[in-house]
């Protein structure tokens, strides 16, 4: 049976933006959607694209108000919003090892989420000093450059990175390379996008 959200997507985004007001973590909410709604097609997971997309809109919705307290308070918001356990545990499962959250990354969708989460900021990262300031033109090797300088995007775990890639049985270029063909396929959506919020 596939995996379904009780929230709308326009629901879930009416979500995020009440406990989240600055541009910088509405866009990686939105490139962690598209992120996930790609890696649901990839994966054989179709079906599932808006429960999949919901989930990473959703991931860091207590982040901004409760940056000491991130995947705790995310559990209230989102039965506030309306949102099903499975979304909830979704969320909060990619916090797994990092906060005081014992949810475990279960299913495939999780998996994806833990490790794909902190290496859209990298990437991003590293896509906007260059010249294009796009994902459009990166490379594997230019983000493994940066990804062994420890100070580029210091706030990106690595471990976690790492972890997530392992969980999934993937070599860490592969968890890259994918990640940054999934940004491409939402990039240009995202910034049109963002330029109506500003």
């Amino acid at each position: 049976m596939p995996l379904t959200s009780s929230l709308t997507r326009d629901r879930a985004w009416e979500l995020l933006k009440k406990h989240n007001k600055d541009p910088f973590h509405l866009q990686h909410a939105l490139t962690v959607e598209g992120v996930m709604k790609w890696y649901a097609q990839e994966l054989g997971f179709a079906g599932e694209a808006g429960f999949w997309g919901i989930v990473g809109l959703l991931h860091d919705i207590d982040f901004e108000e409760y940056p000491e307290e991130h995947c705790i308070k995310a559990p209230d918001l989102l039965r506030a919003g309306g949102a099903d356990e499975a979304v909830i545990h979704g969320v909060v499962c990619h916090g797994y090892g990092l906060t005081a959250v014992d949810a475990k990354p279960e299913h495939l969708m999780e998996k994806v989420l833990f490790a794909a989460d902190e290496l859209t900021g990298l990437i991003w990262a590293a896509a906007i000093i260059r010249p294009s300031k796009s994902v459009m033109d990166m490379e594997v090797k230019s983000v493994k450059k940066k990804y062994k300088t420890l100070n580029f995007a210091a706030g990106c775990n690595r471990e976690v990175i790492e972890k997530g890639a392992a969980e999934l049985g993937w070599e860490l270029d592969k968890l890259i390379g994918d990640t940054i063909l999934a940004m491409r396929s939402c990039e240009a959506e995202i910034n049109a996008f963002m330029k109506t919020l500003a």
